[in-house]
Parts: structure tokens; C-alpha cells; sequence
């Protein structure tokens, strides 16, 4: 199965009060780690930013073609280029993600017909931006993005998604604040 990965590198970072993409952590920032993780589970990495900000880190990096839609104008910018069938999206904010869990989202996108397929945790928490989307949900995307519905967890409603459990919920968290942050770099990786 041919698939690429995608990590989000755009967002606000409100909360954390400076660009979580740029936190120091193992030995270069939180975003090199998450694309290391993502590149090994799915062959190819691509970031979805600003190439001012991201571009020294050695991979393509992808503006938004749609700017001021958070991760829907990513999915979007990313599915509109991909010419994979399946693609891995995940945000950068997930210290604790690890590529065996992200290469089993890929193996069950690829052994079923689906859109998506998307971790669940037993509180049923679902993580659009740790999903494996195909490239046949552009046209959900495009009318989300026209329509002005920009949640995430939408349009894994409008699409046929498959929510799995496969992943456990302590590989699942981000960080959006500098507690968050402080409680991750605690955590050994």
C-alpha cells in the first residue's frame, strides 16, 4: 500500500504561549520528533506549515492552500497535492506518539473499505489528527471547508470512519500548555 505522512505544524499555540512545533525535546524540537515517528510508519514525510518557520528541518513543508482553517485547510492543502491513496495526518503536538501504533493505523486503513480510521480511547475520544484519511474524502473536506464547518470531529462523522482501540490512550495525548508540556518532558521517550 502506498501512503505518505503529514504532520501539522500550523496552529496559534495560544495556550502554550510560543510555537509547540519549536519546544526543545530529545535533542532537536517536539516536531522533528513527531515527523521522525510518522516517517517511519508511512515511507515519506511532508510538513503542513509555514516553510519560514519549518523549512530548515529538512522536509517539504506545505502552506495551507486555504490559510486561516486550521487543520481542515491542512487536510485540505494535503489531500488536494498526495498522490497516495492512504495518508497519515498527525498533529505535532504529540510527544508520546510512536510509529508501530501510526504503521498499524496505516495496515487497517489498507486491509478495509473506508475513509478514515481513527483512534478511539474507552472514553470514546477520538483523535482526528492522528488518523489516516484516503484521498477520496477531498470532497467531504471541500464541502466542509465551503460550508464553513471547520471541526475535525465532523467530518469523521460525514465520512465513513472506522474508529479503532489500538492504540493506547497514553500514546495519544498533546501538550497545549506549559504544565501539559512540563508533565511530557518528565515522561521518558
Amino acid at each position: 500500500m502506498f501512503s505518505a505522512g503529514f504532520v501539522l505544524a500550523g496552529g496559534g499555540s495560544s495556550r502554550m504561549g510560543r510555537d509547540k512545533a519549536l519546544l526543545p525535546f530529545a535533542g532537536g524540537v517536539l516536531l522533528e520528533h513527531v515527523a521522525r515517528e510518522v516517517e517511519a510508519a508511512a515511507g515519506s514525510l511532508t510538513l503542513l506549515g509555514d516553510p519560514a518557520l519549518y523549512g530548515h528541518l529538512g522536509w517539504p513543508v506545505w502552506p495551507d492552500l486555504v490559510p486561516g482553517c486550521g487543520p481542515m485547510g491542512a487536510l485540505y492543502t494535503a489531500l488536494s497535492r498526495t498522490e497516495a491513496d492512504w495518508n497519515l495526518f498527525v498533529a505535532c503536538d504529540m510527544p508520546d506518539v510512536r510509529r508501530e501504533d501510526l504503521a498499524l493505523l496505516l495496515a487497517q486503513a489498507g486491509a478495509g473499505e473506508t475513509d478514515c480510521v481513527a483512534p478511539v480511547t474507552e472514553e470514546n475520544r477520538s483523535h482526528p489528527l492522528c488518523a489516516a484519511y484516503h484521498r477520496r474524502v477531498l470532497p467531504a473536506v471541500t464541502r466542509a471547508l465551503s460550508d464553513n464547518h471547520l471541526k475535525m470531529q465532523d467530518l469523521l462523522a460525514a465520512v465513513q470512519t472506522v474508529f479503532t482501540r489500538a492504540i493506547g490512550p497514553e500514546h495519544l495525548t498533546n501538550v497545549n500548555t506549559p504544565e501539559e508540556w512540563l508533565d511530557a518532558c518528565r515522561t521518558p521517550h
